[in-house]
């Protein structure tokens, strides 16, 4: 592994090498055993979007790994004010020893990996958040013990996470169902590859309209905000569209008995989830928060 630009780039073995160094990690910093693995590192975090989860945990995670992170934001670098990303990769790869980026365009991501001479992380982009995705394989292993053979179910709007998730799930052995409302599917190509990786671990994808069809028998229920950043102008419209998708009491309950619920936040209770259920007993969605951190460190360990 020497990016991390989507799950896509991943073997189904990297995935759990990943998992297995989260879980590892995670154990280590709950039982105060130091494991400074990156004394000397420093990896640059470039954020053209903003974000509380993604900064905090790479930051903090940099810091418990005994390295240095460096902030850089759209007002601290010349990216896209002239610059050119292939020199500023270039730059970048002289000075750190690794890239996380939080951004907008995929190829954005794609190009810094292509033009510099360190490792790339992809923090979120339009197309796709394989951090967000590590990190709920992990809560759903922690929750249910394994992944092989459980259904997850995603009803909201065809985004990052959506596509994430098609690779993740299809990748680890898991079925996906993602009811999405006409209009605002998955990406075509994303969908394709993802029933490619299906037919070789034997994963059911099933894309609909009905969020019932894809939440009944799940054993994850996932959704996400309707309106991401940057669509705040759409968003009167989108709600009249979603708001036969929100994951209420009454669409929890077509899930398995013991579903768990997740969404990456923030969540926007009464919109795409009510409080029944994104503070109910059977949401882990602080548990998901968490393992942001231990899922990022491990990949940094790995990858830097």
């Amino acid at each position: 592994m020497k990016h991390l630009l989507s799950l896509k780039d991943l073997t189904t073995e990297e995935i759990f090498n990943i998992l297995e160094m989260a879980k590892k990690l995670k154990y280590e910093l709950q039982n105060d055993i130091e494991h400074k693995i990156l004394k000397g590192k420093t990896l640059g975090m470039i954020f053209t979007k903003s974000s509380t989860r993604t900064r905090v945990s790479f930051e903090v995670g940099m810091v418990q790994l005994g390295g240095y992170p460096l902030f850089l934001s759209s007002q601290d670098i010349q990216l896209g004010r002239g610059e050119t990303i292939e020199d500023t990769a270039k730059v970048l790869s002289r000075y750190v020893d690794g890239i996380m980026i939080r951004t907008y365009k995929q190829s954005d991501v794609e190009d810094l990996a292509k033009y510099g001479t360190v490792p790339v992380i992809n923090g979120l982009t339009d197309l796709f958040h394989p951090c967000q995705v590590l990190a709920d394989l992990l809560t759903i292993y922690e929750s249910k013990s394994k992944l092989d053979g459980l259904k997850l179910a995603y009803v909201g709007d065809g985004n990052n996470i959506a596509h994430s998730l098609l690779y993740g799930c299809s990748k680890v052995g898991m079925d996906i169902a993602v009811a999405t409302p006409k209009g605002y599917e998955c990406n075509a190509e994303v969908v394709k590859t993802a029933k490619e990786y299906a037919k070789l671990t034997g994963v059911n994808i099933t894309i609909t309209e009905d969020p019932i069809e894809a939440v009944k028998d799940a054993d994850v229920v996932y959704t996400d905000t309707w309106v991401s950043m940057g669509q705040e102008e759409e968003k009167q419209k989108r709600i009249e569209i979603f708001k036969h998708y929100q994951v209420n009491g009454e669409l929890f309950s077509m899930a398995k008995e013991d579903a768990i619920f997740l969404h990456c936040l923030p969540a926007y209770r009464g919109y795409e989830v009510t409080s029944e259920v994104i503070d109910g007993p059977q949401s882990l969605v602080f548990d998901e928060a968490e393992n942001r951190l231990h899922v990022q460190k491990a990949v940094m360990a790995l990858l830097l």
